[in-house]
C-alpha cells in the first residue's frame, strides 16, 4: 500500500480504511503535492486479552527521503524502534530528538506527534511502531482535532 503522506498511511493501514473514505482532512494530506511517500506493512492486529476493550497493532514505517507526517495524534500508547536511517521525532513540549538504528521513542495517548520526518534527504528511514489503544479510539487524527 503506498500512499503521499505518513499519516494517510498509518490510519489507513492500521484501521484498514481505503483512502477514499478516509476523512477530508487526510484525503488532503494524501495529495502528491503535499509531502514525500511512505510505505506502511501492517504486520498484527490482536485484541488485548489481558485488557478488554484495548488492542494492539504492531507495523512498519518506512519514509522515503526528506519524507514526513503532519502533526497528528494517535490516541494510543505508541514505541517506535528505528530499524535503518535516522528520524526526527517530536512530542509538543518535549525536545526534538535525532534518532538512529537501534533507538526508541515513546508517544502517550495525549501526545500530539508535532514532529516525524526522515531525518535525511537522501537515505530512506524505516522503523518498527507497536501501539497499545482503545479499539473504539480512532487510530490517528489531526493534531488540532480534541481528543475522543
Amino acid at each position: 500500500m503506498r500512499i503521499r503522506t505518513a499519516t494517510a498511511v498509518l490510519c489507513a493501514a492500521a484501521a484498514g480504511i481505503a483512502v477514499g473514505s478516509l476523512p477530508a482532512w487526510l484525503r488532503a494530506a494524501a495529495a502528491p503535492s503535499t509531502a514525500s511517500s511512505a510505505t506502511v506493512h501492517d504486520l498484527m492486529a490482536r485484541d488485548l486479552n489481558a485488557a478488554p476493550g484495548k488492542e494492539v497493532r504492531m507495523l512498519t514505517v518506512e519514509y522515503a527521503p526528506g519524507g514526513s507526517s503532519l502533526p497528528h495524534r494517535h490516541n494510543a500508547q505508541v514505541f517506535v524502534y528505528v530499524l535503518q536511517g535516522s528520524l526526527r521525532m517530536q512530542v509538543q513540549g518535549s525536545p526534538l530528538v535525532v534518532l538512529k538504528p537501534g533507538d526508541t521513542f515513546y508517544e502517550g495517548p495525549d501526545d500530539v506527534h508535532a514532529v516525524s520526518a526522515n531525518a535525511s534527504d537522501t537515505e530512506a528511514a524505516r522503523f518498527l511502531v507497536f501501539t497499545v489503544k482503545d479499539k473504539a479510539a480512532p487510530v490517528s487524527s489531526a493534531a488540532q482535532d480534541s481528543r475522543p
